[in-house]
């Protein structure tokens, strides 16, 4: 599975749909990998957070808008993904996939360190992407102040994973990107 022009195996496939939850199908796993071989246009295995980016489907998804606001900060996501990360990652947008596993990857997206916290100036960088121009730094400021009081959190807190699950768990989250069967 290292080099894009050898063939899945079953076994591949398998180990694929596995590191993904079960996200995807067998079928989907296979229409997945042929995309992956032509966003890899260096045969290299692994294909850059451009050629990612390049997917249909994400330009004509509502989160596009997310994507184009927060590209710097899923470039280091997406950058040098193998294929079976490639299929990870695009897991977080299958309608298969659950509500934690959504949570856990926009976790992601907030820990801007990776160090499994998230802080209020992680937030505020991201609101910042959000809002650009919209928003005064000190309206942002409130805002989330304000938010993270609602939840019991102050400035000083950091949340970890289990806040956001606990913050967001009731929400009714759309992700969703549908992938094609070639």
């Amino acid at each position: 599975m290292g080099n894009t022009s050898s063939m899945l195996t079953q076994y591949d496939i398998e180990e694929v749909q596995e590191h993904c939850n079960h996200a995807f199908s067998q079928q989907e796993i296979v229409s997945l990998y042929h995309r992956f071989c032509q966003l890899d246009r260096n045969s290299g295995g692994f294909i850059s957070a451009d050629e990612f980016m390049s997917v249909p489907e994400f330009a004509v998804n509502p989160l596009s808008q997310v994507f184009s606001l927060l590209y710097q900060r899923l470039m280091r996501m997406l950058d040098g993904l193998n294929f079976k990360e490639f299929v990870a990652f695009l897991s977080a947008f299958s309608s298969r996939t659950t509500l934690q596993q959504k949570i856990e990857f926009i976790f992601k997206v907030y820990d801007l360190d990776s160090n499994g916290k998230v802080t209020f100036d992680d937030i505020l960088s991201v609101l910042r992407d959000l809002t650009g121009s919209s928003m005064t730094e000190q309206q942002r400021q409130k805002v989330l102040m304000e938010v993270l009081e609602e939840a019991g959190y102050t400035p000083d807190s950091s949340l970890a994973l289990s806040d956001f699950l606990k913050i967001l768990g009731n929400s009714d989250m759309k992700m969703e990107v549908e992938v094609p069967i070639d």
